[in-house]
């Protein structure tokens, strides 16, 4: 899915009507498991002047990129992360864990040939899915409606748990920005 879903979807499930520091965790941890290829992808783009067919094609392709991807998606990591957490009954390390544990299932799911490993430590295997967020040939155009509209149900959890101005508006740019994105995934893929 696309990050702003992500963020949605994770908000709405360990956020919502628990406080602000809960409710950054779990932004904060449906954020984390994409965090490396944002850095690294911004790095090889703006300051290494590489072009996009390159990181996108190539880059994201390779051992070195996938290594690093492969720490921050790994279902075993993020278990343990949850796993101290509900120990420890911190509401905001169960948020952020279990946020991006649900980023995890939902990638899973839904990376047909551009998917991460995410057994690491255990394997480097990669499941490639029947199934795409943005790719027609793999049932994209069922898919994106589908998580448009999962989006749609967690802005609407978000807006109904009292969000206040700032956040109903922070909210709502996040379901802009995935409503446009799945516009362009239906339009161009």
């Amino acid at each position: 899915m696309n990050t702003p879903a992500h963020l949605l979807i994770g908000a709405a499930a360990f956020g919502r009507g628990r406080g602000r520091k809960v409710m950054a965790a779990a932004l904060l941890g449906a954020l984390a498991p994409d965090a490396s290829l944002y850095i690294m992808a911004l790095w090889a783009l703006h300051v290494q002047d590489i072009p996009p067919q390159v990181v996108f094609d190539q880059l994201y392709f390779s051992p070195a990129w996938q290594s690093v991807f492969a720490i921050d998606n790994s279902f075993v990591l993020w278990w343990l992360v949850l796993g101290a957490a509900l120990l420890s009954k911190s509401p905001v390390l169960i948020a952020f864990s279990g946020a991006a544990l649900v980023h995890l299932v939902t990638d899973f799911v839904l990376h047909a040939g551009d998917g991460r490993p995410q057994f690491w430590p255990l394997t480097d295997w990669v499941f490639d899915s029947p199934v795409s967020y943005w790719d027609s040939t793999h049932h994209a155009l069922w898919v994106v409606p589908l998580v448009a509209f999962a989006c749609c149900v967690a802005f609407w959890s978000l807006w109904r748990s009292g969000l206040g101005v700032i956040g109903g508006i922070s909210f709502g740019l996040l379901l802009a920005a995935e409503l446009w994105t799945a516009r362009q995934w239906i339009l161009f893929f």
